[in-house]
């Protein structure tokens, strides 16, 4: 938008208030109604399309270069992740920033996918090496962020009408099907955490339940129906019915082939029963997934045990053991913020008042105090962005955003 609208679009706004408290001086109902009239009437383009995350904007002044590259995603200095890359094409959208959002995936094809994600999928380990060069760490993938970019692609061809988006969608799409996909014996369509190291000579496949969120899935089920995308989804959702005796899900599974037509989901041989920092995302896919999609119910049914897991303290604990139930610590601020959609979901208000007051207090805190962890501030960004209803996921897995709609007066 111009200089030029914005400045009468704000002129006009301003009119419309002072009209609005002329009436509510004058106790008039017709000047009530004449004032709301003409707040209604303003352009959305003209008004809402500036409308600022602060949230989002905070956290892209301090992790996200000009160049478009996300830093603070990898324990490593001076790294970077695909996971990075891909929330932040996510937050971009949600914020309507597309200057961001095209810098953000200009900078992850050039520099994850050697300039072309259809024959190469993001590398997800990236920054500079100890004989001081600036390349690609590691080139397997991580098939969760690539979700998320194909995810961001789709919805931002379609909401800013970008047919490079959604060509660049459908390649990576295409990609993840041919390289990440797995028919697992006894259950079907899997999707593994990436191309390499994640299938066992031993008819042994490992998986992150993390990975595989239902709105996203579902978006993908609509883009390329044939594909295995929304079986991936019944699979889910039948891992989690599965594997989570307690309630709680660990943050890595295996599953083990018992014969080329059945299986069992099994202790993870490396990261065994341990719930932690990859799993707090599961309840939060599972939160935020529409009422109405006919798997939120089984998804949200497995996992009763968080519920019981932070009641007591208010504070979601930061690792859980699977098998017994038993809790260990206080989770970060991201974990408490990850819960408000599961416990808005579960029909447990209060808990997630809890959590949602606890979140904002402590985000707000520590930037003031300190620059917080990248992944606490991305699960903020999640969970308070969420609250803040900024976003919905649909149930055919299309978000409808804020800045969509009527204008917002969200501030957080």
């Amino acid at each position: 938008m111009g200089w030029a609208r914005l400045l009468v679009a704000t002129a006009q706004r301003v009119f419309c208030a002072r009209r609005a408290q002329h009436a509510a001086s004058r106790t008039s109902p017709v000047l009530a109604v004449m004032a709301l009239l003409c707040l209604t009437n303003l352009s959305h383009a003209d008004v809402c399309a500036s409308a600022s995350w602060n949230d989002w904007n905070t956290f892209a002044e301090r992790y996200v270069q000009a160049d478009g590259r996300v830093l603070g995603s990898s324990l490593q200095a001076d790294h970077s992740t695909s996971e990075g890359q891909s929330y932040a094409l996510f937050f971009a959208l949600v914020a309507n920033d597309q200057a961001r959002f095209e810098k953000i995936w200009r900078w992850t094809v050039d520099n994850l996918s050697a300039g072309d994600p259809g024959k190469q999928l993001p590398a997800w380990l990236w920054g500079r090496a100890a004989d001081g060069v600036w390349r690609v760490q590691d080139a397997n993938s991580a098939s969760d962020s690539d979700l998320w970019l194909t995810y961001a692609l789709l919805e931002a061809a379609r909401l800013w009408q970008r047919a490079d988006y959604q060509t660049d969608a459908q390649r990576l799409l295409a990609n993840i099907k041919a390289s990440e996909v797995v028919s697992l014996p006894g259950l079907g369509q899997m999707l593994l955490p990436g191309p390499l190291g994640f299938v066992h000579a031993d008819h042994m496949w490992r998986l992150n339940p993390s990975y595989m969120p239902v709105p996203l899935l579902r978006r993908l089920d609509h883009q390329d129906p044939t594909g295995p995308w929304g079986e991936i989804a019944k699979n889910t959702a039948t891992l989690l019915q599965q594997a989570t005796p307690k309630g709680l899900v660990a943050d890595w599974l295996g599953y083990r082939g018992t014969s080329p037509e059945t299986g069992i989901f099994v202790l993870d041989p490396e990261k065994g029963d341990i719930g932690s920092y990859d799993a707090i995302r599961v309840y939060l896919w599972a939160g935020m997934t529409s009422a109405s999609d006919p798997l939120a119910a089984q998804v949200l049914a497995s996992l009763y045990g968080m519920a019981p897991a932070s009641g007591s303290t208010g504070v979601p604990p930061e690792k859980v053991n699977v098998l017994s139930g038993s809790t260990q610590g206080g989770g970060p601020f991201g974990f408490s913020a990850a819960l408000i959609p599961y416990f808005q979901a579960k029909g447990q208000p209060w808990l997630a008042q809890i959590v949602e007051q606890k979140a904002r207090q402590s985000m707000a805190k520590a930037f003031t105090e300190r620059a917080p962890e990248y992944y606490n501030y991305m699960l903020g960004l999640f969970g308070l962005g969420w609250a803040d209803q900024r976003y919905r996921f649909l149930d055919d897995g299309r978000v409808k955003l804020f800045w969509e709609s009527a204008c917002s007066d969200i501030t957080h």
